[in-house]
């Protein structure tokens, strides 16, 4: 009899891991779909409680989505504007910045044969010429190309759900047996995830406006470019301030010389060190409650689902999966799995655990 139930128990996992690769395999498969419908969720989550305010002082709901989408419109064609802009005059600069290479490498060359190294000259001009900048710009930005080219069908869609928001709760009081764990579950999660954007907006913000003004201070050609994908890249868990800070780093290279090019690295260091290190732990708290293991793989298993957007999105995806793992009791292992350095404090005060792993009743106060 119990080898019955050890072979029904193994059929029951290896369903669940076929089901799951399926849901996965199809996930990716329909990435063109679901990239916008998750960018338009995750920007409607942060957008919602800005229009319920709208709401409270008496402005009705279709008039309070005016502004909240106009302001999102003109954020992106402005980004649009800024890139192609950026473009163009690093286009109409590149023989100005092949002469200033040239003469980059030739200075390179020579500090070399001084150290009795020989670089083959041509190899080296070839491999740092300045179009391969340029390129190497673009790539980083094709994750932001895509989502202006989808911005109009994001943004409907996003005005679709901030509409049909307020019936949300009613549609779960008629839909499920428990309707109150099911909001209690609901409004968990988008707490979580609108306290977990939110923040890293404001600290996205902060971070693109120093390292903006301080390559504006030191001459660098697009600082506001650079500043932008600050922003942006900040988003990117672990490696995104790494990303960010290449092409800013080239141009110093390219238009002065290899010790600003180190200035600017050491200015990308220290803004990545004050923010990400100091300021943002004490800002979050322990609103993640994920692992430093769980948010890089994170990063890696969501960039390659869904793309550039995954990876900027992979932090609250996982938040999102990890709540909805510790609702369940034959899930709730792998929700403490993916906890964070906080999960250690049930050792030694086990009452904590039911507050942890999920959360419980302290989520489900929050409105959004």
């Amino acid at each position: 009899m119990s080898d019955q139930n050890q072979m029904t128990s193994a059929g029951r996992i290896l369903l669940v891991m076929a089901a799951t690769v399926v849901v996965l395999a199809g996930i990716k498969a329909a990435s063109v779909l679901v990239v916008p419908v998750l960018l338009a969720l995750f920007i409607a989550i942060i957008c919602h409680p800005l229009i319920e305010w709208f709401y409270r002082q008496g402005m009705p709901r279709f008039l309070a989505l005016l502004p909240v989408v106009g302001v999102i419109a003109i954020i992106v064609l402005l980004l649009t504007g800024l890139v192609v802009q950026s473009a163009n005059e690093f286009m109409q600069k590149m023989p100005e910045y092949r002469e200033r290479s040239a003469a980059q490498f030739e200075w390179l060359a020579a500090r070399a044969e001084s150290f009795n190294v020989s670089l083959n000259w041509e190899m080296l001009q070839a491999q740092l010429d300045p179009s391969r900048a340029i390129n190497l710009t673009m790539n980083m930005l094709s994750g932001v190309g895509n989502f202006m080219a989808t911005f109009v069908l994001v943004l409907l869609i996003m005005v679709f759900m901030l509409s049909e928001a307020r019936i949300v709760p009613s549609k779960i009081r008629l839909a499920f047996k428990q309707p109150e764990r099911t909001t209690n579950n609901v409004t968990a999660i988008l707490h979580a995830i609108n306290k977990y954007l939110a923040l890293k907006t404001l600290i996205s913000v902060i971070t693109g406006f120093i390292v903006g003004f301080g390559l504006w201070l030191m001459g660098i050609d697009h600082f506001l470019l650079w500043g932008v994908i600050a922003f942006l890249f900040n988003y990117i868990p672990n490696i995104g301030s790494i990303l960010a800070s290449v092409p800013a780093i080239i141009m110093a290279l390219i238009q002065y010389s290899p010790v600003m090019a180190g200035v600017v690295a050491l200015l990308y260091l220290a803004v990545n060190v004050i923010m990400g290190n100091l300021i943002e732990p004490r800002v979050m708290g322990r609103g993640l409650g994920l692992s430093t293991l769980v948010v890089f793989l994170s990063l890696l298993f969501w960039g390659w689902m869904l793309g550039p957007v995954g990876m900027l999105l992979s932090v609250p995806l996982t938040m999102v999966v990890k709540i909805a793992l510790g609702e369940n009791e034959s899930t709730r292992w792998l929700a403490i799995l993916l906890s964070g350095d906080e999960i250690a404090r049930v050792v030694d005060k086990p009452e904590e655990a039911g507050r942890l792993i999920p959360v419980g009743e302290n989520n489900a106060s929050p409105k959004t």
